[in-house]
């Protein structure tokens, strides 16, 4: 027979095994942010603009947050794969989204049923590539050296043509299209799962056309196997600087494409500021512009978060417009 003293020592100690683990649990949750791995989901492959500017800024994050920053690549469908996966997490700092533009500001226009709404369901926290282009180029084996060439070589094919770009609704695919609609070439789309498929397939000559990113596209540039010639976007790319616009050379397109950090809706202000600042900061080392530089990327200037929202706006529209323009719909 238990005595009443021992009953009370035992409910004692019963109630103080829930207390002591509520308050372990209590204080794991207080601690300062980041306490674990943060992942940082991408939605573009290896070797592509997106994977190469994330892992620099994933660095550098880990050694500042003093946390590991883990690159969980999941390319395809124009980035709706990871898209979905940040939408759904937990809006806590430890499941990031790291993507290219067309993710948040095409599919709206070129995917019905978006799992996905681009200005309710993500936080945004930071930018850290400047608004660029993409190539247009062609294999070795194509004569045309600059965009009127090619306008030429194209009609004047007596069989039909095809150019890769990294997925349907891509940057590279509504430019593409947008020059179709402008100029009356007919071409055919080969969607790829990420634009290195895309420049390493047109550097072997299976397919003899594309619109790929400045960064895989680079070995195949030098080597010779592939040649440059337009740019889409505002600008010329570092590593192609004899490269002209598609605007300087008659075929007027501004649109450009960039590279950002956001969260899941509801993530904290605490959070956003604290990431926010570092991603600046590392915009504002001479010593990782440089890493920017060698990597033929273009750092952004520090910006608030609030202005990469605005700027996710703003660009949503003008997409919107060039999917108008160059006749496609949602599919």
């Amino acid at each position: 027979m238990i005595s009443q003293h021992t009953g009370a020592r035992w409910a004692g100690a019963a109630l103080a095994v829930p207390l002591a683990f509520a308050s372990a649990t209590a204080a794991h949750a207080e601690a300062p942010y980041p306490n674990r791995p943060i992942r940082m989901v991408l939605p573009s492959g290896a070797g592509t603009v997106t994977d190469q500017t994330a892992r620099l800024i994933a660095e550098r994050l880990s050694t500042s947050l003093k946390q590991p920053v883990v690159i969980d690549n999941r390319p395809g469908a124009n980035g709706i794969i990871a898209g979905e996966t940040v939408a759904r997490a937990a809006p806590d700092g430890y499941t990031l989204l790291f993507t290219y533009s067309a993710t948040l500001t095409v599919n709206p226009w070129t995917t019905p049923s978006l799992p996905y709404d681009p200005l309710k369901d993500f936080t945004p926290i930071a930018r850290p590539s400047a608004p660029g282009g993409n190539l247009l180029a062609v294999s070795a084996s194509v004569p045309a050296r600059n965009l009127q060439e090619f306008l030429a070589y194209v009609k004047a094919s007596k069989s039909e043509l095809a150019y890769c770009s990294w997925g349907v609704g891509s940057g590279g695919h509504l430019a593409m299209e947008y020059l179709k609609a402008k100029t009356g070439i007919h071409l055919r789309h080969i969607p790829y799962k990420t634009a290195t498929q895309c420049s390493n397939d047109l550097a072997a000559g299976h397919v003899t056309i594309g619109i790929t990113d400045s960064v895989s596209s680079i070995p195949h540039l030098k080597s010779g196997r592939i040649r440059g010639i337009a740019v889409s976007g505002p600008e010329r790319l570092l590593p192609t600087p004899d490269v002209p616009t598609m605007t300087e050379q008659g075929v007027p397109f501004q649109q450009a494409s960039w590279v950002a950090l956001f969260g899941p809706k509801g993530l904290p202000a605490p959070i956003v500021t604290r990431l926010n600042a570092e991603v600046n900061r590392i915009l504002q080392s001479p010593e990782d512009r440089e890493r920017f530089t060698a990597m033929n990327l273009k750092p952004a200037a520090p910006a608030s978060a609030a202005e990469l929202g605005k700027l996710v706006s703003s660009d949503l529209a003008a997409w919107g417009e060039v999917v108008r323009v160059a006749g496609l719909k949602a599919q």
